[in-house]
């Protein structure tokens, strides 16, 4: 058959790479095409963390019993059964697998990089050395060494699709035809693209001009409309990771420190305000309003400092140490943060139950003097009590969108589905581009870098199997 390439790779991030490598190495002629100047895409921004179980690295740091089953029962439970089982199995089988290819790879995970990342007990977060540009700068390495055609600054307008069958046969890019035997979609998600996200992730938009995005500029949702255009359907509506903020900057804090007291507009807590990320988004948005204020008083806000546990992502610039004295007098003074001489003027203020703020406090000021945190279980080293005026109220929403989750949905060998349930010839993708994987809940971190590698490995491969398939049928 006359073509071009047997399997063109569209999006050239964690996804991307490793389908091109795994297709390749599959014996499949491969061009990556990627809308940016580089390779790497919103891999190359993350913190590196993988998530994974029964892996070497847990076994490195003396953890034995851990295994996909259990990585699965836990996926799962915490997505409420509202994720696809066959893909979660997927995923949690072929996890530890993806960890040590990249290791292979020359990326460096250590046992002391080891954490729980999740709501879970057993550490299964997997920092990479170097944060996620080290695993990036591993896999483009890993395409340059090979046969692979990569074409940056190119961006794929269309699907070349045959009338008879719908099978998908090339790509159209600035009005030239490629063709090829199959087709891999790994443009990443839709953050960048407002309009996307009002489409497919009300959730985010409800916040306003408090939303903002921190992945690639370029993750325009180009794969959703590429796979729409083969029929592809498009499942996990509404899904996504969203951060808390107090808006104060447009700069990512995932970590708050302990000393905040979460109430809701009815002055109750509801979380432990140390909880992890992968839920405080979805605590937090269940709240009246979809929001809730971070109270604490003065001598909190004068000893306030950037914790030393973070440092390294404070120097890098990853993150931004927005709890500290300074940031926080500064921010006081520009209104983002209300103040007052007395809970109740606060709570006046900030349109919280007066009555019941004080009692909280009350509560929690208790609680503090014996120690422990009857009501959420919250160290007790991290907790201040809230005593000395003036006291303070910052709003916190989840609005940081961090990554998407609908996407086209495929199946155990990353190939397309239609409406029908039909597997689409020619069409495959993964990672973010693809929904189904990931759920309502993210499960830890490192859950989208290893949804990436995961299934960029299979779509590579699968991809590659399909074009020789085809080859097969023809001669």
């Amino acid at each position: 058959m006359d073509r071009d390439y047997d399997v063109i790779v569209v999006g050239g991030g964690g996804a991307g790479m490793s389908a091109a490598i795994e297709a390749h190495d599959a014996g499949a002629s491969v061009a990556l095409i990627e809308t940016d100047s580089r390779l790497g895409g919103s891999t190359a921004l993350s913190g590196g963390v993988y998530y994974a179980s029964g892996t070497s690295v847990q076994r490195a740091k003396g953890i034995e019993a851990d295994t996909p089953d259990a990585m699965f029962e836990y996926y799962m439970t915490l997505n409420q059964y509202r994720v696809e089982p066959s893909l979660a199995r997927v995923l949690s089988d072929k996890a530890a697998g993806g960890l040590e290819w990249l290791i292979e790879m020359g990326v460096e995970f250590t046992a002391e990089n080891l954490y729980s990342s999740g709501v879970e007990s057993v550490a299964r977060g997997h920092g990479a050395t170097g944060n996620g540009a080290a695993i990036a700068a591993a896999l483009d390495q890993e395409v340059s060494k090979r046969n692979i055609d990569v074409a940056l600054n190119a961006r794929v307008q269309q699907l070349q699709i045959k009338r008879d069958n719908g099978a998908v046969t090339g790509v159209i890019l600035d009005d030239a035809k490629i063709q090829a035997g199959a087709v891999v979609l790994t443009t990443g998600g839709f953050g960048a693209n407002p309009n996307f996200l009002h489409r497919y992730y009300p959730e985010a938009t409800a916040h306003g001009d408090w939303v903002w995005y921190i992945g690639n500029p370029n993750c325009l949702g180009d794969g959703l409309s590429l796979g729409e255009q083969a029929g592809a359907e498009i499942v996990g509506h509404n899904r996504g990771l969203l951060l808390t903020t107090p808006n104060f900057k447009k700069e990512l804090e995932v970590y708050v420190p302990g000393w905040i007291v979460y109430v809701n507009r009815e002055g109750r807590r509801f979380v432990n305000e140390l909880a992890e990320y992968a839920v405080m988004s979805g605590v937090v948005n269940a709240q009246t309003g979809g929001s809730c204020f971070a109270i604490f008083d003065e001598v909190t806000r004068m000893e306030a400092k950037p914790d030393p546990l973070y440092a390294d992502l404070f120097a890098s610039g990853m993150v931004s140490p927005n709890w500290v004295s300074n940031v926080l007098e500064e921010q006081t003074r520009a209104g983002k943060i209300i103040t007052a001489d007395s809970l109740l003027q606060l709570a006046e203020k900030a349109g919280i139950k007066p009555g019941a703020l004080q009692s909280t406090v009350d509560k929690y000021n208790a609680d503090c003097d014996s120690g422990s945190d009857s009501m959420f279980f919250k160290t007790a080293s991290e907790m201040k009590p809230v005593r000395t005026p003036p006291f303070y109220a910052v709003e916190i929403r989840p609005a940081i969108v961090c990554l998407t989750s609908t996407g086209v949905r495929i199946d155990k060998r990353a190939q397309a589905i239609d409406s029908n349930g039909m597997a689409i010839e020619g069409l495959f993708a993964a990672g973010e581009t693809t929904g189904g994987v990931l759920g309502e809940r993210y499960i830890g971190g490192g859950n989208s870098i290893t949804n990436a590698i995961v299934f960029g490995r299979i779509a590579g491969e699968s991809a590659a199997i399909q074009a020789q398939e085809l080859d097969s049928s023809n001669s």
